[in-house]
C-alpha cells in the first residue's frame, strides 16, 4: 500500500472507533496502546536487518528466524560461502530499510482492524 492509502484506511478505523460507545473506545485504546509498534525503534532493528531483529519486533517470529540462521550460517563459513548468505540476506533485506514507516503503519493498521473485530465480537 502506499503512504496515502495507509493513512486513509487509518482515517477510515479511526472513524470507526469515534463510532464506539465511550467505554469500548476506552477499552480499544487501553488495548492498542499494548499492541502498536513504534516506528523508529523498527527502524533502529532494521540497521541490524542481517539477523531480522525487525521481523521479531513485527512478530514475524518465521521470517525472523530464517534471517538469523541465514546470519550464523553465514558468520560461521564466512571464509567460503557464508559472505554470500550474509549478501543474499542483505539484498533481500534491504528494501525493508527504506519502507520501514510504511511496514509499521501497516502493521499498527493491521492491530486496529483486529482490536476493532474483538470488540464487536464480545458485544455481541
Amino acid at each position: 500500500m502506499t503512504p496515502e492509502q495507509l493513512k486513509d484506511e487509518e482515517e477510515q478505523l479511526r472513524s470507526q472507533v469515534n463510532q464506539l460507545s465511550n467505554d469500548t473506545r476506552k477499552i480499544f485504546y487501553q488495548q492498542q496502546q499494548q499492541r502498536i509498534k513504534d516506528p523508529d525503534t523498527y527502524a533502529v532493528l532494521n540497521w541490524f536487518f542481517v539477523a531480522g531483529l525487525h521481523h521479531f519486533y513485527l512478530a514475524n517470529y518465521p521470517r525472523g528466524v530464517v534471517n538469523l540462521t541465514l546470519m550464523l550460517i553465514g558468520l560461521l563459513w564466512i571464509e567460503s560461502v557464508g559472505l554470500l548468505l550474509i549478501l543474499l540476506v542483505f539484498l533481500i533485506e534491504l528494501p525493508q530499510l527504506f519502507k520501514s514507516q510504511q511496514i509499521v503503519h501497516a502493521y499498527n493498521n493491521r492491530v486496529m482492524k483486529t482490536l476493532l473485530q474483538e470488540l464487536q465480537e464480545s458485544n455481541h
